[in-house]
């Protein structure tokens, strides 16, 4: 039987300070670049619940402000690094909080400004949710 049946639905936490800065993190899943926290949609769960649940469970952070920045399809991406397939939905959120308490999925963190972000190595989707939150901004 196949390790995955159907796509996932994932969520990724684009965190904001209340200085504007950006949470990324660096993971072994996603090696040598950074991403946002985020992960599965469990059965049941309204996306943004996910993305409150995920976001405290990587972070530590409660998370407020939820504003839809985009979705993406990741298929079988070698970035990854198990062969998946997801469907990714990505949303900017605030924090009241800079006390990060990283769980075993993150080895690391960084507050940025986002647009600095785009020079730093992101994973391409981190990126074109980053490109698209500054879009939109601007």
């Amino acid at each position: 039987m196949p390790d995955q049946i159907f796509p996932e639905p994932t969520v990724g936490a684009f965190i904001f300070n209340a200085e504007g800065k950006l949470l990324l993190l660096e993971s072994h899943k996603w090696p040598g670049r950074y991403v946002v926290p985020g992960g599965h949609v469990e059965l049941g769960e309204r996306l943004e619940d996910a993305l409150a649940r995920e976001a405290r469970e990587e972070t530590g952070l409660d998370i407020h402000s939820i504003e839809f920045i985009n979705f993406q399809q990741f298929i079988y991406d070698p970035a990854f690094w198990k062969k998946r397939h997801f469907i990714f939905f990505d949303f900017a959120c605030k924090t009241d909080s800079m006390d990060v308490q990283l769980n075993d999925e993150a080895e690391g963190y960084v507050w940025v400004e986002p647009h600095k972000a785009l020079t730093m190595e992101l994973d391409t989707y981190t990126r074109r949710s980053v490109e698209e939150w500054l879009k939109k901004r601007s």
